[in-house]
């Protein structure tokens, strides 16, 4: 099923967001981990690796964070999302401090569903934040589980903005090219020559064309292409097909950290826009189950996009394929007896405490002292009895280490257990866990920022909770190959 449009005063994207988590697996080195079993697939460039405490959720919140504005609904897209019945959406709006009647909604079903939700929102009412992220589960030696990477995106659609809608096309098509279930969570691919060859033909290029038809414009009149192509090299016969010369932003974003899922057209799209001048048109395409393909034309600098160039050149580069089997849950090791504790969650201390907790929200006494967690009674000394707190967001706040400590004996699933005393620029002081070491580590006066993360997994139980942590306030300048 077919379906266009024209857009006249059509709405725009205001601002994006792009993340990438801090390691990044060198395929090279992966390919030669497996030479022996002649599995892995090409050792060409990285693959961005979440953190043992990073997941859809928190890889989708670090990227709406570098949007602007307030919306009134959030939109969270993923294939990968832990939750199988708990609003996703939900958690974003509380991670960001959004009000509590903000509207709230996920997507997923295909890689597609951040662009079909973007398109969605800018063809409706209202300013809508659409957030994606992906931490898809692999098999070790499969080609997929080293082509794939984790990531999150977002762009945040108002009334005006910085890349406005010209024309667009949709196609729906259940065109299975690669496919997860609850059955086989991994996902399982099908014949690459085969996709090459339906999908170019029969959905991409068509979608696109239609698309431009409908923008009154042609292939030449396209600068910049964010074109999620579901076979890696697949652009060179999609512009042949479409008459579209400019380059695929989204390449880059492949070779780079690997395929984002969800998050990859909005990613690649947030990086045509932070190279992209105003009066430039940009073509951007989510493919999954069909294709969805938006003509967007720049009117302005876009805000946040430099997030996604400084994603791809940050980060910290490794070779230790049994570390990233280890964190990427395809290597289950025996961690001892230390890590056999219980983590259970109580919904009743969610219902009092979560949103607190998930937007980091402390509170300012009446003397303007900070603290967190907020208390009836602030624990500044001279405090005599209950007082008024105002509440103050931490997240957002710059800090320093006032103490640190590498611990191996607590148990962590990427060994040491680093945690110590944070003190804000506010005046709050927090007892935090710290995440992202490099090989220096961390050191006392070491400038750090907040990031959300996993705080506890429950395996038994399957469900997870959430808090931030204390990361290096700037990443390392990714080295050569």
């Amino acid at each position: 099923m077919q379906a266009e449009a024209k857009v006249v005063g059509a709405r725009a994207i205001g601002s994006v967001g792009a993340y990438a988590p801090l390691m990044r697996l060198d395929r090279e080195a992966a390919a030669r981990a497996l030479k022996f079993s002649g599995l892995g697939g090409r050792g060409i460039g990285r693959r961005a690796v979440a953190g043992w405490d990073e997941d859809p959720v928190t890889l989708g919140v670090e990227a709406a964070r570098y949007t602007e504005g307030a919306p009134g609904a959030v939109v969270f897209a993923s294939t990968s999302a832990p939750f199988f019945e708990r609003l996703h959406a939900t958690l974003i709006i509380d991670a960001l401090a959004l009000p509590s009647t903000t509207r709230a909604r996920d997507v997923s079903g295909s890689r597609r569903c951040a662009v079909s939700a973007l398109l969605d929102a800018l063809l409706a009412s209202g300013c809508t934040l659409v957030a994606a992220g992906e931490r898809r589960p692999g098999r070790a030696g499969s080609p997929l589980h080293l082509s794939q990477g984790d990531g999150g995106a977002a762009a945040l659609v108002a009334e005006e903005g910085a890349a406005r809608l010209l024309g667009w096309a949709s196609l729906s098509r259940d065109l299975v090219d690669i496919y997860a279930s609850r059955e086989h969570p991994e996902p399982y691919a099908y014949e690459e020559r085969f996709v090459r060859d339906t999908t170019v033909s029969q959905v991409i290029a068509p979608t696109i064309r239609k698309a431009l038809a409908n923008a009154g414009l042609a292939g030449s009149d396209i600068q910049h292409a964010a074109v999620h192509e579901p076979v890696a090299g697949l652009w060179r016969d999609i512009s042949k097909a479409t008459g579209i010369t400019a380059p695929n932003h989204a390449s880059d974003v492949a070779a780079a950290l690997g395929d984002l899922g969800a998050a990859h057209g909005l990613f690649g799209f947030a990086l045509a826009a932070a190279r992209a001048k105003p009066g430039e048109r940009i073509l951007l395409a989510g493919f999954g189950s069909g294709c969805d393909a938006l003509v967007l034309e720049m009117t302005a600098p876009m805000p946040g996009a430099e997030s996604a160039e400084d994603a791809l050149a940050r980060g910290l580069a490794f070779g230790d394929y049994v570390r990233f089997l280890s964190l990427n849950g395809a290597l289950e090791m025996d961690w001892g007896v230390r890590s056999e504790f219980e983590q259970k969650a109580q919904a009743t201390v969610i219902e009092r405490y979560g949103r607190d907790m998930v937007g980091f929200i402390g509170g300012r006494d009446a003397a303007g002292n900070v603290q967190f967690p907020k208390s009836r009674i602030p624990v500044r000394p001279d405090a005599a009895g209950p007082e008024p707190m105002e509440d103050v967001r931490l997240a957002d706040d710059p800090a320093r280490i006032v103490s640190v400590t590498a611990d191996r004996l607590n148990f962590t699933p990427d060994p040491p257990f680093w945690f110590g005393l944070t003190q804000f620029d506010n005046g709050a002081r927090v007892m935090m866990e710290f995440t992202d070491a490099d090989a220096r580590g961390f050191s006392v006066g070491d400038r750090v920022r907040m990031r959300l993360r996993v705080k506890s997994h429950d395996q038994r139980r399957g469900f997870r909770t959430y808090f931030w942590k204390a990361a290096p306030a700037e990443r390392p300048i990714l080295g050569g190959p």
